[in-house]
């Protein structure tokens, strides 16, 4: 991992000599001769990286190596500061600048860089007894990994790792018997990556669980068990309330929030799941917010301590998993070692079998291990490939007693991570600043690699931009098995969401300490002050305790803040951002001020990439922000107000804007003339007037991929619609109107001419015109897969169109239609996966033919007041996998439910599906 460390900082360098070539010139010589010299150094890191073991004198090589790398980099990034500051904007050294002060400061620079190349020069003399070349090109070079990239992803299906069907038969019979007393607990019980928590989600998720109780909760525990979070998490999954009403329940305190709970739960048979607890003394606390119910009320525990399973319930025996059996471990590693394509010819071989069961005794019966081994040896396709790595895991284990599970399955995990090519290290170690059974999206992970440094802007070209890299990279973690998809996007075959399983995560976090790469602070929650001293790591990760952090101290070499987000949380805020110079990644917020003026001292972070506001009400941006020369990503969330300067829109670095309301509708910000960055590819949401298209201001962002416009009068429409037309690789576009009158319909013709487009959003005021043959919506593109319509309120039924759209797979539709029926035709929406229909007030008949939406998996409505009866021919969809009913009325909901026995008038319409939610 050092080398992977030290060839960042090459990257780096080589990065900084062609964007700050202004700043660099005079020491333009010195530099490269360091990255020279690192580059040899990176060279025999990457050899040594690859033996099994390492002698005290070996790891203290990589140690200091590693540390003056990371010297390098601070000086140079120190020497931009300084120069930055004796230059204006366009570069002209300052009026009162002293020459003696830049002499001083170039002599400082030269005296830096020589002493760390002479230190590295002295430690190069001692390679040779090593046996390792002091140049060469590494093996992953730039060039064959841009020939390996892909655009998108591989299909990734979910399976199950384990055959689970006996224990899931154990676990919902005793979940679904009727005892009548407080606090029954079902446990499951077994080590760390067995698959406790696969089995409670296939039982949750069943439909029989389902239709049983009357509320179900899943909240992940874990070591650090945070109470009122666990408390609020439930009691807004049980209230679902309004965003004022949220806001309330926030500021109550633990006992209140107890008392909530309790009443909400007490007239309900509820199924609330522990995921992964460690402590009685947790539960002990717990408990008490959790009342009787209706009989049949349980609890489910997964856990590694039977002891907790035990105590929290002594008349329920745990479930305790048990570990595969040599030929079931072999049977799931044929399953990920060798693909489909592969299976008929290898998998018999003797060869491959003898060494694949010696390697798999070394996993313990272990799921987790065996699926990781199984996606490292996918990639290894040859028998000689097969016998290196037997030779180099069996030397990893070596000395390992022979009863030491854990031991073995660790090592083997950490083979996984050692056979990572190098550019992929850094990358997965990251990883580990996100909490526990965090779902990370993957558009901000890429992002955030990318501000890091991780994904070299020397990777890219005219057909590859550094985010497709980045996609690459996630798909061979993935393909590894070193990261799960959690949610896959609306395509249907890429990654929208990604998990990390909890002993890999640990892994991460382990490794990336070691390497001085990653520190975490889990914040006490008797205290909201962090302060931060120069001795920590580079990257920091704050865990919040409390809904407020406020972080003191100085530390000059911080590369990175991370604040991983969660509803909670109320202000993030800094003393005195000049303690942290060299920052990349910063993230702030504030929650309970009137007017937030963002801090002038922003501007100063030169070097920071991706920036990250969020304010609850009024935010005003510093003029100073326009010195960040370097930012990449810009993600700002406001409530009421936001007040930009017009230097935003000259920073061009720039490639991702999102500036967005918290609100679902509302105002864009006005885009100034003078932007026209060629290099920005997301951009929301803007307001367009005259002049932006006068001007034809949208043809020049030529990588434009994914867009957001308001637009404030109807007429405006048609004419941007028609440039976007000529933006060949936009795919994502959001069009809000809000023109209130009623003089003018939409013509959204120009929009059947977008081919391209994948992904479409339509808010507000889109009327269609009663004296037209043809409906608005017949002009939509081709290609969608994904549509959304936010409060239209059109007059005319928009199924009879959308349905035609035969690529369409996700619909949302929220208060579109005013009619009062809808008919979906045979054979219509032939590829629908999603639909969510919300705030048809007036519809009181919906008919579905037989045969229409084949391939529909899950249905929601909500407030729909006025329908009598869902349709006859949800029956015929089969495919159906998941109903959620929201303010329905009364009458519907008995006409779809079984009570005391007795199945309701519509259940058999139903009855097919395999999980129903009212709420």
């Amino acid at each position: 991992m050092a080398g992977a460390i030290v060839s960042l900082v090459v990257e780096r360098i080589s990065d900084l000599l062609i964007h700050e070539a202004l700043f660099l010139k005079d020491v333009k010589d010195q530099v490269e001769s360091l990255k020279y010299e690192l580059k040899r150094m990176q060279c025999f890191l990457e050899n040594v990286d690859r033996k099994p073991e390492q002698d005290e004198r070996l790891h203290n090589l990589v140690s200091q190596i590693r540390d003056l790398s990371c010297d390098a980099e601070d000086a140079i990034d120190s020497f931009i500061l300084e120069a930055a500051h004796q230059r204006d904007s366009h570069g002209i050294v300052k009026r009162f600048t002293s020459i003696f002060t830049k002499l001083d400061h170039l002599h400082k620079i030269r005296v830096q860089v020589k002493a760390i190349q002479t230190k590295l020069q002295d430690i190069s003399k001692n390679l040779p007894a090593y046996e390792i070349p002091g140049d060469g090109e590494d093996s992953s070079s730039i060039l064959k990994l841009q020939q390996r990239l892909r655009r998108t992803y591989s299909h990734v299906e979910e399976e199950d790792v384990v055959s689970l069907e006996v224990s899931t038969k154990e676990v919902m019979t005793k979940l679904m018997t009727e005892e009548d007393r407080a606090h029954a607990v079902v446990s499951i019980v077994g080590m760390g990556g067995i698959g406790k928590t696969t089995l409670a989600r296939k039982v949750y998720n069943h439909v029989d669980v389902r239709r049983h109780f009357d509320f179900l909760a899943w909240v992940y525990i874990s070591q650090q068990c945070k109470q009122r979070e666990v408390l609020l998490s439930v009691l807004m999954k049980v209230l679902s309330p309004s965003k004022d009403e949220k806001e309330l329940i926030e500021k109550l305190d633990e006992s209140k929030l107890m008392k909530r709970l309790f009443d909400a739960l007490k007239e309900k048979r509820y199924l609330v799941v522990l995921d992964d607890i460690w402590r009685s003394e947790d539960w002990d606390i717990l408990k008490l917010a959790f009342p009787r119910g209706r009989m049949g009320s349980k609890i489910l525990f997964t856990t590694r301590n039977r002891n907790v399973a035990f105590d929290a319930d002594p008349c329920n025996t745990p479930i305790e998993l048990s570990v595969l059996t040599d030929d079931e471990s072999w049977n799931l590693l044929c399953r990920k070692a060798f693909p489909r394509s592969k299976m008929g010819s290898q998998c018999c071989s003797e060869e491959f079998e003898e060494l694949g069961k010696e390697m798999v005794k070394n996993c313990g019966g272990l799921p987790l291990a065996i699926v990781v081994l199984g996606g490292l040896l996918a990639r290894k396709q040859s028998l000689a490939q097969w016998e290196m790595f037997y030779e180099n895991i069996h030397g990893h284990l070596k000395g390992l007693p022979h009863q030491d599970k854990n031991g073995a399955v660790n090592r083997i995990l950490v083979s996984s991570y050692n056979d990572l090519p190098y550019p992929l290290k850094p990358c997965f170690l990251y990883l580990g600043h996100y909490p526990k059974d965090w779902e990370i999206s993957k558009n901000e992970l890429i992002r955030l690699w990318i501000a890091e440094g991780f994904i070299s802007p020397s990777l890219e070209s005219k057909e590859i931009s550094m985010e497709d890299v980045g996609e690459h990279f996630l798909e061979q973690l993935i393909d590894r098995s070193l990261v799960q998809v959690s949610r896959q996007g609306y395509t249907g075959t890429n990654v929208k969401t990604c998990r990390v399983n909890d002993l890999l995560r640990d892994l991460c976090i382990k490794k990336a300490k070691e390497e001085k790469l990653l520190e975490i602070i889990q914040q006490s929650s008797a205290q909201f002050d962090v302060t931060l001293v120069e001795p920590m790591l580079r990257i920091i990760s704050i865990h919040p305790s409390e809904g407020k952090v406020h972080l003191k101290g100085e530390h000059p070499k911080l590369r990175s803040l991370l604040l991983p987000q969660n509803e909670t949380l109320v202000e993030f805020c800094i003393s005195n951002c000049k303690s942290f110079k060299f920052l990349r990644v910063l993230t702030l917020l504030k929650r309970n001020v009137e007017k937030w003026h963002a801090s002038n001292e922003i501007g100063d972070l030169l070097h920071l990439r991706y920036l990250k506001l969020e304010c609850w009400n009024e935010m005003i941006l510093p003029q100073s922000i326009g010195r960040l020369k370097s930012l990449y990503t810009l993600y700002i969330k406001y409530h009421t107000d936001i007040v930009i300067p017009d230097v935003v829109f000259k920073l061009e670095r720039l490639r991702h804007i999102v500036i967005r309301r918290i609100a679902l509708f509302g105002r864009g910000f006005r885009l100034r003339l003078g932007f026209t960055s060629k290099n920005i590819e997301t951009l929301k949401y803007i307001m367009v007037d005259e002049k932006s298209i006068e001007n034809n201001v949208v043809l020049r962002w030529t990588n434009i991929q994914s867009l957001g416009i308001v637009f404030t009068r109807a007429e405006y429409v048609k004419p941007i619609l028609i440039l976007l037309t000529k933006l060949q690789r936009l795919g994502s576009v959001s069009l809000e109107v809000l023109d209130d009158s009623n003089l003018s319909y939409l013509d959204l013709e120009p929009l059947s001419w977008c081919h391209h487009l994948s992904k479409l959003r339509l808010a507000g005021g889109i009327k269609d015109d009663p004296h037209s043959s043809c409906h608005i919506l017949k002009f939509l593109p081709p290609n969608i897969v994904k549509l959304t319509l936010f409060w239209c309120r059109m007059s005319q039924d928009p199924m009879g169109v959308l349905e035609k759209l035969c690529h369409l797979r996700i619909l949302y539709l929220e208060g579109v239609y005013n009619g009062s029926k809808m008919m979906c035709s045979a054979n219509g929406f032939r590829q629908l996966d999603s639909l969510q229909m919300i705030g048809l007030e007036e519809l009181e008949e919906w008919e579905i033919e037989k045969g229409a939406m084949p391939c529909l998996r899950r249905l929601e409505l909500a407030d729909v007041d006025s329908l009598g009866m869902l349709p006859e021919g949800l029956r015929f969809i089969t495919t159906l996998q998941e109903m959620i009913l929201t303010n329905i009325s009364s009458s519907l909901k008995e006409r779809i439910k079984v009570i005391d026995g007795r199945e309701g008038e519509d259940f058999y319409k139903v009855c097919h599906i395999l999980s129903i939610h009212i709420f």
